[in-house]
């Protein structure tokens, strides 16, 4: 059974980084697709990053470019997002996802974790 969960989510302020986590169980992160979602209330959850199996590649939604980071710790079998110059406008509910059985495609995530809220202030 694949289990994700997040860690380090909170209040920020505007310019300043925060860095999430991502404890994976039942599911390899090296040999999986692995990803990060957020979601606002009123609006659809977004895909902002993805971390390919195998190579490391990686793929950010133009918001995320240049902002955020995803990695991955293979040994640890956990995912990160490290988030640098936040805005009021990264505030959000954040998810880590995984793909089980398709493609490293954002359509494709199907298994979420629960989520950790992350609030940026001017």
């Amino acid at each position: 059974q694949v289990q994700l969960v997040e860690s380090g989510g909170g209040s920020a302020q505007t310019g300043g980084p925060l860095r999430l986590s991502c404890a994976v169980s039942g599911h390899t992160v090296s040999s999986n697709c692995m990803g990060w979602f957020r979601q606002v209330p009123g609006k659809e959850r977004e895909g902002v990053a993805r971390i390919y199996p195998g190579d490391k590649s990686t793929a950010y939604t133009d918001s995320a470019k240049g902002r955020l980071t995803i990695s991955r710790d293979n040994a640890k079998n956990m995912v990160f997002l490290q988030m640098d110059n936040l805005n009021p406008e990264d505030s959000a509910m954040y998810y880590c996802a995984t793909v089980v059985r398709g493609l490293c495609v954002w359509s494709s995530f199907n298994h979420f974790g629960q989520g950790t809220q992350v609030t940026v202030s001017s």
